[in-house]
């Protein structure tokens, strides 16, 4: 059961609790002030703020709350424990988002009422309303040489109303409650707080802040501020004119009043040089090697198999690119000293794996539980299913920033730093804080699901700031893509700059997954994003090489001797509920049941990689499984025949790759599932034999908007599930005939986009039976051609897209 009930979260470390005497009081305007300055300064003064306990931060902006709602979570931005919104009309508390009480209800009850004050104001049609997130307050624009002789008749009507209204640039006009602007709202707060004047310090850009200065507080106007507040405060004995603009304007002021101690501890010092060498960095969950215990020892050697998202990697690193592999490993005392730093291969002598140090509870917590029983299930649209809990929470953030230090710590100036997945989703935003020099990519591997279904996710809108922070965000088809772009749309303010068709390369209407058009780049507040899909290929090369090993060639006579007559229906998976694993056995079972004909005509040869031991979540999945594998056998079954062959253990590639070949059928279908690899290795298999199979794939698969051949199903609906099986049962793979369509489809796609290493659309995967404990390998990305360009440009300082 989905736990929504979780206390105010956020993942800034300032305290949640009063401050009931803080030495620093900063009022801040947004745009221009506190938003602005070089990143530099940005990232002192925020970090100051965030970790020092006796400053007290207040936003105080002519913004609408919902426009302020997008930087409350971004964990670059120190969470502020007051805002004030709608140039004074709105007061809520920085971490509930409440109304402040008793200062709100007294604005309120002095406002007749958006309606009344729009309706009054109908009498000026050339004032036209702006159409922003606001309350209490009406906005308006009118061209300056329109509003001058319009200004005396617009002052007497509001009057009349009982409310006041503020003039800015001439152009602009707010009608609000009377006496209400920024600085006596804050006056009120204060004197409500029980502030002490004398420590508060305001700061602006325009002449809309000037009513802060006039309340008789200090105050800085920034660097670069409109030249009207600076002449109006030019008398103002306690207003600082600050040289550097936006934040920098703010330290200045902050020394200039001596508000903080020259020896504060808190006080932040200019960050050094970067020190790291590393110009390409991967950052992942696992090393590029195992690391296993021999003899009490621990013993690192290369992945048993050659294949996945680990060699995909590596290759970047080919031809002595100097980079780093940044990736978790448990410290354990028992074992000695944690090695921070190892080498890790003689093929790539510039590469190092920087390795993070976790206790085994930090693991268990951040991956196999918190991970796998919120993340997982919410991704793959099982959100019921999802257990939310701040505690697991706050680990993953804890887990996330070291990765984040870890990698800050390694790159060089303006290095390109590629993240990988959901478990590191808020490395992105640490990472820009720490280093605003670096370009940063973040591949989604796993399915991302629509709005209504991510955004029951308590942290979504940290998730999502965290993810915007990136340079370019990637995933594997149009239709996620554009998920993640509606995710976005509810978070914040967004601009869809570049879109492009998903024809031909993708299925547009033709599966549950297709779509028309693809947003490729965003923009949002302070930056733009690119997007794009890269589906992940297939290793041809190592398919070719291991169909030509005389023991594979061997295995692959003896199924076809062993199956003989009978249709082999092929399914390789991982145990997992997305699968749909239970669902494709009744839909066998039915089909027996229908069609007596088939019996000891056709076996289905189920591999189906368990979970590891510490995953109990599976466990009742696996009973369930295995329960209905007995049933069908135990009515189906004869001496000479076994309808269902099912094996819960992990298989070697070789092995998969044989059966590929000996099957006439693959039946591939995931409830959900990002791509699927298993899919495509069938397909390459099959060509490469020049075999007649046919794949039987789920249209919510991925792979499904890429693989025009197949067969697609609808694993929701246990009667097409059971016709999909149905002609490929019964007809498959008669040598001596003409292929099936489906299968002629797949060979004429293979040789259209073959599927190697440095082709477009390939890639290198480990599928799930190959090795056991590799829980995510179905879904790892390749080389996708347009990620290794995207990182090439971006090395070179190019646009990005």
């Amino acid at each position: 059961m989905t736990d929504l009930t979780a206390p105010t979260r956020n993942t800034s470390p300032r305290s949640t609790q009063a401050r009931p005497d803080p030495r620093l009081i900063l009022a801040t305007d947004l745009d221009g002030t506190f938003l602005a300055g070089s990143a530099e300064q940005r990232h002192r003064l925020y970090r100051l703020v965030d970790q020092h306990p006796e400053i007290c931060l207040i936003f105080i902006t002519g913004r609408g709350l919902e426009s302020v709602m997008p930087l409350l979570t971004d964990p670059s931005i120190p969470r502020p424990d007051y805002v004030v919104c709608d140039v004074g009309a709105t007061v809520v508390d920085g971490q509930t988002l409440l109304p402040l009480q008793p200062l709100q209800s007294r604005i309120d009850a002095r406002w007749p009422g958006d309606q009344t004050v729009a309706q009054v104001m109908r009498a000026f049609p050339d004032l036209q309303r702006q159409d922003v997130p606001q309350e209490r307050r009406c906005s308006y624009y009118c061209d300056p040489e329109t509003l001058a002789p319009l200004r005396t008749q617009i002052e007497d009507t509001v009057r009349e109303l009982g409310c006041s209204v503020l003039y800015s640039a001439d152009r602009y006009l707010d009608i609000l409650p009377p006496d209400t602007d920024k600085g006596r709202t804050l006056k009120a707060l204060a004197k409500q707080l029980k502030l002490k004047r004398e420590n508060v310090l305001v700061a602006g850009d325009t002449l809309n802040d000037l009513s802060m200065y006039m309340a008789g507080f200090r105050g800085v106007c920034v660097g670069d501020s409109e030249a009207a507040l600076i002449e109006a405060t030019g008398s103002l004995s306690d207003v600082l004119h600050a040289q550097a603009p936006g934040c920098g304007g703010i330290l200045e002021a902050i020394a200039h009043f001596k508000l903080l101690e020259k020896n504060d501890p808190y006080l932040p010092v200019a960050r050094t040089a970067p020190t790291g060498k590393a110009q390409l960095l991967m950052v992942y969950h696992r090393l590029p090697y195992e690391e296993v215990i021999e003899d009490d020892k621990l013993v690192r050697r290369q992945p048993k198999s050659p294949n996945g998202i680990i060699p995909s990697l590596l290759g970047f690193f080919q031809g002595g690119q100097t980079g780093s592999w940044v990736a978790w490993s448990i410290d354990d005392p028992k074992r000695g000293p944690f090695e921070t730093h190892t080498a890790v291969d003689e093929k790539y002598p510039n590469l190092t794996a920087a390795r993070v140090p976790l206790t085994k509870t930090e693991v268990d917590i951040f991956y196999k539980r918190f991970s796998k029983e919120a993340f997982w299930p919410m991704l793959h649209v099982f959100w019921e299913r999802a257990r939310f809990r701040e505690d697991d929470w706050k680990v993953f953030l804890k887990v996330n920033r070291k990765f984040a230090e870890a990698t800050a710590a390694e790159a060089a100036e303006g290095a390109t730093v590629w993240i990988h997945d959901y478990n590191l989703w808020m490395v992105p935003a640490y990472l820009r804080e720490m280093r605003p020099d670096l370009k940063i990519a973040f591949f989604h591997h796993t399915y991302f699901p629509s709005a209504d279904v991510f955004n029951v996710v308590p942290w979504r809108r940290e998730i999502i700031g965290s993810l915007l922070s990136c340079d370019y965000v990637g995933f594997h088809i149009p239709r996620q893509v554009e998920n993640f772009v509606d995710v976005v749309r509810g978070v914040a303010p967004v601009e869809r700059v570049r879109t492009e068709s998903c024809a031909p390369r993708f299925l547009t209407y033709g599966c549950a997954v297709g779509l028309d058009t693809m947003t490729t780049r965003l923009r949002v507040p302070g930056r733009e994003v690119a997007l794009g899909a890269h589906p992940v290929g297939t290793d041809m090369r190592r398919i070719k090489t291991v169909l030509a090993n005389p023991d594979v060639r061997n295995n692959i006579y003896k199924l076809r001797r062993e199956i003989g007559a009978r249709k082999l229906v092929l399914s390789v998976e991982r145990l997992d509920y997305t699968k749909g694993t239970l669902a494709k056995l009744e839909a066998f079972e039915r089909l027996l049941e229908s069609q007596p004909g088939l019996h000891n005509k056709v076996t289905l040869l189920m591999i189906c990689v368990p979970a590891a031991r510490e995953m109990t979540v599976y466990r009742q999945l696996q009973n369930s499984i295995e329960q209905a594998v007995g049933r069908i056998n135990g009515r189906f079954a004869r001496m000479d025949w076994t309808p269902v062959r099912f094996f819960a253990q992990a298989f070697p590639f070789e092995e998969v790759v044989a059966h590929y070949a000996a099957a006439q059928v693959m039946w591939i279908t995931p409830l959900r599932d990002g791509l699927n690899l298993v899919g495509k290795e069938f397909v390459a298999t099959q060509g490469i034999e020049g075999g007649n199979g046919i794949l039987v794939l789920s249209e919510f698969a991925g792979a499904a908007a890429e693989l025009k051949g197949a067969v697609l199903t609808n694993p929701h609906d246990q009667a097409d599930l059971t016709a999909a099986l149905l002609p490929g049962a019964a007809d498959a793979g008669r040598r001596g005939r003409r292929p099936p369509a489906p299968a002629l489809r797949h060979r004429r796609l293979l040789r259209r986009r073959p599927l190697g290493p440095g082709v477009p659309g390939c890639g290198a995967q480990r599928h799930p039976a190959r090795q056991a404990g590799h829980e995510e390998a179905e879904r790892q990305p390749g080389q996708a051609i347009g990620l290794r360009c995207w990182s090439t440009r971006a090395q070179r300082g190019e646009q990005k897209n």
